[in-house]
């Protein structure tokens, strides 16, 4: 007996408004229908009147919003007969393409830089049987060789250059606008590849009825018009913002960073695949590029954990972080609506996390008066 209304995933959701047949293979792990999250104490913390949300990708299948586009990647993949998939990455990517082309049944290789990869994405590619080639070079290096092996091997690439990764990724809006019944006025991504920044404004666009009748805005080109214009459900777009980490930041450098550095490894990227489209959006949208301090944005990490009870991985406290800056300054007026991605779950890298924790373990005799003694102590 068919379970009529189990949500499966985004692509069923919203077959209409995706580049699929409707009899296509879906390859899901019930990805999307993330929570958007209201922050009740940070706003204070700037002691600003706006109303903040963060929308915790990190509760996706795999840990982080990557899911969201490698559902429609491995999906047309498959449909056009693809037995391997290959990808460069930081670790959410190879964690979430190792883990749909297990659920699909096909071979994934994964490049990641030597000695630049958080252990809990690794784990993740290992244990769902991805090849795994470790490189002595970044992220950019590994971008270059899985082009250059695309064109020699029957490999179909599933980074953020695939167009239906995008078509993905667009979906958060969707369920954004759906829940706020509105776009937010601003609306705060952590940039790395600057594919998402992407998404996210194709989504929005879409949801406004931009770009319809074949009148593409200049950041929806990307997808080649393969999308299936929806009807208008809202009259506005957000002003697109994107945070970068300083050691990482080439939008705010105006040119490519081949050293890229920061704690924040998910955005640790100088070259950006996407680096046209997402300038489009900022253009289009009114919105901005900025940067933040390692520091800074492992406060935001802190502060969301321990004031909001939401654990995200560093990179996705760059968004709270640049937001809550902004707020501050009130270049982010009051009375605003603001969304912040939040992309990975922060046990995607728990050593960062771990040697941020000071004191936070205390060892003591497994006696009653001990542990009485140290509960004492911190009321």
């Amino acid at each position: 007996m068919p379970f009529r209304h189990r949500y499966t995933g985004l692509i069923s959701k919203y077959l209409d408004r995706l580049p699929v047949q409707d009899d296509v293979r879906i390859i899901g792990l019930g990805e999307g229908n993330t929570p958007l999250i209201q922050l009740s104490k940070l706003p204070r913390v700037v002691a600003r009147d706006v109303d903040l949300f963060v929308k915790f990708e990190g509760l996706n299948p795999t840990g982080s919003f990557k899911d969201r586009g490698m559902t429609m990647a491995v999906t047309k993949a498959v449909d056009e007969g693809a037995k391997a998939i290959i990808c460069a990455s930081t670790g959410n990517t190879s964690a979430s393409a190792a883990a749909y082309a297990a659920r699909a049944g096909i071979a994934c290789f994964v490049l990641i830089p030597d000695g630049k990869i958080a252990l809990g994405k690794l784990a993740q590619a290992i244990m769902h049987g991805a090849q795994v080639l470790q490189i002595r070079g970044n992220f950019d290096a590994g971008m270059r060789l899985v082009k250059e092996l695309a064109e020699q091997a029957p490999l179909t690439i599933v980074n953020s250059i695939n167009p239906y990764r995008l078509q993905g990724q667009k979906t958060a809006a969707f369920e954004i606008v759906e829940e706020l019944e509105r776009a937010p006025d601003y609306h705060c991504l952590p940039v790395g590849n600057a594919g998402n920044i992407t998404a996210h404004w194709i989504g929005y666009c879409e949801s406004s009825g931009s770009g319809q009748d074949g009148r593409l805005t200049e950041a929806c080109t990307l997808c080649d018009g393969q999308c299936r214009f929806a009807s208008a459900v809202v009259d506005k777009r957000p002003r697109m913002v994107g945070y970068q980490a300083a050691g990482s930041a080439p939008f705010m450098r105006g040119a490519p960073v081949d050293d890229p550095d920061t704690v924040a490894t998910a955005i640790r990227i100088g070259h950006p695949q996407s680096w046209q489209q997402a300038l489009a959006v900022s253009r289009e949208s009114g919105g901005w590029f900025d940067e933040l301090s390692d520091e800074e944005i492992l406060q935001a990490q802190r502060l969301l954990a321990d004031h909001e009870g939401v654990f995200c991985e560093p990179a996705s406290a760059t968004s709270v972080a640049g937001a809550l800056r902004d707020i501050r300054s009130g270049r982010i007026p009051e009375g605003s609506t603001v969304v912040c991605t939040l992309t990975g779950h922060g046990l995607k890298d728990p050593d960062v996390a771990i040697a941020q924790a000071g004191d936070a373990v205390q060892t003591v005799d497994a006696e009653l008066e001990a542990v009485r003694g140290a509960i004492v102590d911190r009321l």
